[in-house]
């Protein structure tokens, strides 16, 4: 309401009693007039306090909603970012996986190589030490393949060989129980005799052995208890004349030397032969010699029988080097230097087994 729209009106004259109360009403109508006036002026300044705050406001919220639509559009193109990233990390990851699968596949056919390499080597191995048993005997050899073996397994430090290491090491432990014969010893031995041979004597060149020797030396086992001084050798020396009958007696008995031969043909070859017997008899044993480093049992006792049969037959058997030489050469034409190995058919059966079983 304005105060332009109100007009009072001026009552009209009435009995007095009657003006008091107009006067009232009028009082109370200005009153509540200018209450009214009064709320309309209160409800007009919060209406405008109501209608600048809301100003603010919306300043405020357009402020907000300006900085959210530029948030909005930074989220936007942030999240266009991301999700480019998001997309190239995802290619990134597909083809990291296809490597991942590549390598693996790789590592796989690598892995399953190697191991197949490594099977067969150690079958390789193996065999060599089954081949050396079987053809030499050569137990030295076969323990030195074995043990490659074994430690080529060791290295790979896979569980699965363990079958294959047990085996081995028994095979391992087999043969070092088995008695070796010593090899070396032997080689050693019969090249001395090869080197002695040029002055072993020969049969044609035996002498009776001097007779007067003999008899002083009986003579004086005859007699232990006589003291060695000087009257005791005057006594114990014949006289002259016994001295030159016992000579004389000595060089008559010599003359005529009776011998036993143990067999038919003596040996009496022509001394421009006995250079070609010692060559021979070289020979054989050079070859035993070979035949002993390659494990050849037969051939090695072969050579060292003919050995001393040409050593029986030829030589002087009374000669103490000889007698030796013959006494080692009999020992070993019956030695037997290749005994029978176990076999390691079970061993090369595990591990073509398990090449299978991989493959």
């Amino acid at each position: 309401m304005n105060n332009e729209n109100i007009s009072v009106t001026p009552p009209p004259v009435l009995p007095a009693p009657a003006s008091r109360w107009r006067t009232l009403l009028l009082l109370a109508g200005v009153a509540v007039a200018a209450l009214f006036f009064w709320q309309w002026l209160d409800g007009r300044s919060r209406v405008e306090d109501l209608r600048q705050d809301f100003a603010k406001r919306l300043v405020e919220n357009d402020l907000q909603v300006k900085s959210a639509v530029a948030l909005a559009k930074q989220n936007q193109a942030l999240a266009q970012s991301l999700q480019a990233r998001l997309a190239s990390l995802e290619s990134d990851f597909a083809a990291g996986q296809s490597q991942q699968l590549a390598l693996e596949s790789m590592y796989q056919e690598l892995s399953r190589t190697r191991d197949e390499r490594l099977l067969a080597e150690v079958e390789q191995s193996i065999s060599i030490a089954a081949q050396q048993l079987q053809l030499a005997g050569n137990i030295e050899v076969a323990l030195i393949a074995l043990n490659g073996a074994d430690a080529r397994l060791a290295k790979t430090a896979q569980p699965q060989f363990l079958p294959l290491r047990k085996l081995i090491a028994r095979d391992i432990a087999n043969l070092t129980a088995m008695p070796v014969a010593d090899i070396s010893g032997m080689a050693v031995k019969i090249e001395s005799i090869v080197a002695q041979v040029d002055s072993f004597p020969m049969a044609y060149e035996q002498h009776p052995k001097p007779e007067r020797a003999d008899k002083v030396e009986k003579a004086d086992k005859g007699k232990p208890g006589k003291k060695a001084d000087g009257k005791a050798v005057a006594a114990a020396q014949p006289s002259w004349w016994q001295a030159l009958l016992d000579e004389w007696w000595i060089d008559i008995h010599q003359l005529i030397r009776i011998e036993r031969i143990e067999h038919s043909d003596p040996g009496l070859l022509p001394p421009n032969q006995a250079y070609f017997v010692r060559e021979n008899i070289k020979l054989r044993l050079v070859n035993a010699r070979l035949a002993l480093l390659a494990r050849d049992g037969r051939s090695f006792r072969e050579d060292m029988r003919q050995t001393a049969e040409w050593l029986d037959r030829y030589f002087d058997t009374q000669s103490r080097p000889v007698q030796t030489a013959l006494a080692t050469a009999k020992s070993y034409s019956t030695l037997d230097i290749v005994q029978q190995a176990p076999s390691l058919n079970e061993t090369l059966a595990a591990v073509r087994n398990f090449k299978l079983g991989r493959k």
